[in-house]
Order: structure tokens, then sequence, then C-alpha cells
């Protein structure tokens, strides 16, 4: 996250679609992919899922609200490459039919919809991306939203999906770096939607909104890797995919002879997924998050290292070995990155190198 000044842009104004199609190399990059089965594969955008904040479970956002429904900012603080980050939510106020307006956070049902949107969107058919202004609009329809979901296993009737994408526009996430403000806007940005009476009888209008500048830049910068999107969508605990998330960006060069570690401190301030009062309980999570790691085909094994001041567990460190499966996936996604950026070079397009 350390190259994010380049994109500062606080700036509300509302942005419109272009009118006609735009032919871009980098959106053809996105779409290709090293697989035999292009249903079966995706691609991850570190930069920006690495921000916290699909965490709400329902019992917290119960918590949040006032007596009258509504809710103020939530803020989680986290640290990456020695600098200081925290992320600040502003619930999205949706209109109820008693007529009066409740706050609604990002969970995980928006964080499986945004999945399935990111998967929609590497069909070039659903997908403007403007290298220019640096700005990327995916087209959906909510039937589609739906059967990306159920063909994964992970349903959702129209109205959860209709109120996920209602809170993706609406909630605002801000985020400060060393108390700096640099991005601020929604995770479904400038959504053009049809009247009110007619969006709600039909799910298969045609909806058209913005994807957050991280998504957009990375897009450009070639910053983005393939990864198994049904192995993502079939794990069922969401620390589980925050966690596999994690392995396909930082353990790029899985092999036989390597592993990988992690810290339970930097997973717990990282995913926000891990906000039980006892830490006894929060660590369980991580072993349960491993195990259907291993049972998904991602982790071979795992070994746990706690560090101890007197009796009391401080912190642990976790070493994993990847499966064969994994690391043929890891080279698969590797060969890809090469391949786009052996194009794009050829092709005069500059990208901007990280520090």
């Amino acid at each position: 996250m350390e190259n994010l000044p380049v994109l500062i842009n606080t700036v509300k104004q509302m942005k419109k679609p272009p009118k006609a199609p735009i032919k871009s190399l980098q959106l053809e990059l996105f779409s290709q992919f090293v697989t035999n089965d292009l249903s079966q594969v995706s691609n991850t955008i570190e930069l920006w899922e690495r921000i916290p904040k699909y965490f709400f479970t329902s019992k917290q956002v119960e918590k949040l609200r006032t007596i009258d429904g509504l809710a103020k900012p939530f803020e989680w603080a986290y640290k990456e490459n020695e600098n200081e980050y925290t992320v600040s939510i502003q619930p999205a106020l949706i209109k109820q039919k008693d007529k009066k307006y409740k706050a609604f956070f990002p969970g995980v049902t928006e964080e499986l919809v945004e999945e399935a949107l990111k998967k929609i969107f590497s069909d070039q058919q659903y997908a403007i991306h403007d290298p220019e202004k640096t700005e990327s609009w995916i087209k959906f329809t909510l039937g589609m939203i739906q059967k990306a979901l159920k063909t994964k296993g992970r349903s959702r009737s129209i109205d959860e999906i209709k109120q996920a994408i209602e809170v993706m526009n609406k909630c605002n996430v801000a985020l400060y770096k060393n108390k700096k403000e640099i991005w601020s806007g929604a995770i479904l940005q400038d959504l053009v939607t049809v009247g009110r009476e007619e969006y709600l009888a039909s799910t298969d209008t045609h909806h058209i909104a913005r994807l957050p500048l991280f998504i957009s830049h990375s897009i450009n910068n070639l910053d983005y890797r393939q990864f198994n999107y049904d192995r993502l969508m079939s794990c069922n605990e969401q620390l589980t995919r925050w966690l596999y998330k994690r392995l396909i960006n930082r353990f790029t060069q899985a092999s036989h002879i390597t592993t990988y570690s992690c810290m339970y401190s930097d997973i717990k301030q990282a995913s926000g997924l891990l906000q039980q009062n006892k830490e006894g309980n929060n660590r369980s999570k991580i072993l349960s998050a491993f195990e259907e790691l291993k049972e998904k085909g991602v982790i071979q094994s795992y070994v746990t290292d706690e560090r101890k001041t007197a009796r009391a567990i401080t912190d642990v460190k976790y070493t994993i070995k990847a499966t064969p499966q994994f690391i043929k996936e890891q080279i698969a996604s590797n060969k890809r990155t090469t391949d786009i950026k052996t194009i794009a070079q050829k092709s005069g397009i500059r990208l901007i190198k990280k520090p």
C-alpha cells in the first residue's frame, strides 16, 4: 500500500459512464488467464482488498445502532510496512418500509457480491475501462449476481442482493495513512439505475457503477493476480477466504521446499475478523480457518509457535506448507503475470514501479 499517494482523490463528484465502448489493452490483459477453464478463475486485487471493510457481523451492527436505528462511522486501525492506517466506514442509511432510515455496514453478503461483480467484470462484455481517466465501470443485473452466487453455493435472494448493492453504493470508506486522508468513496460509486418502481420489479434491468480507484489503478498497472475463484467461493468461513487471498498474494513463490509464515497479531489487525473478547476464541477461529484450507486443498500442513510472557500467550507464529495443487496454481498465476507484463512492455504501456 506504499504507492497509494498516487491515488489521492477525496473530491466528491458524480461521474457519468462513457457513452461508447473504450478499447483498452489493460482490460484485455485483465481478462486473460492461464487456465483451461475460465469459469474457475478470477482476479484478486490486493491494493483494494487489503483495506479491511467487510468485517461487520449482524450482531455487531445491531450494537452499533442507536435506539432510532442510526449509527456513527466505525474506525479500524492497522499497520502495514511501518505505516499506520485507519479505515473509517460510514454506514449506509437505507429507508425501511416504515419510512424510517436504518444504518447498515458492509458485511459478508457485500463481500460475496463484490467477488461476483469482479468475476463479471473479468468478462469484457460487461466491463468498461478508461486507462486515461483511470476509471472502471461495470454493467450488471441483479439476476446476473444472483446466478453467479447460486452457481458457487452462495445463494442470496434478490432482496438481499438489492440491499447489498445499496449498502455498497451508499456507505463511505475513508482511508487514512499516518493520520492523513488519502482516499474516500463508496465501494460502488456513481450507480446509475432506473426508476424505483421498475428497479424493484425487474431482476434483468442493467445497471452500471464505477469501481473504486484502487481497482482502476491496479488494472492500469497490471497489479493483480489470477486465483482459483471456485475454491474461494466454496470456503464457508469469511476468515478462510481472507487467509486464502493473503496466501495467493503473499506466498507467490510457493514450492515443495518453501513455507509461508504469519503472525496472529498481524492477522487480527489486518483482517478485522477477530473481534471476540477472549483471545483464545480468536486463536481457535484461525485454527478452524487453517483446517478448512486443508480441506480445500490449499494447505498441506501448518505449525504453530506460541510466544509467551510468563504463562500468557502474547502472539502466535504460524508456518504453512502448501499443497502441490496450490503450488501448481501459483506457478500458473506467476506465468500469467509474466505474460501480461511482457505484452504490456511490447505495447508501450507504462507501469508505475513500487518503491
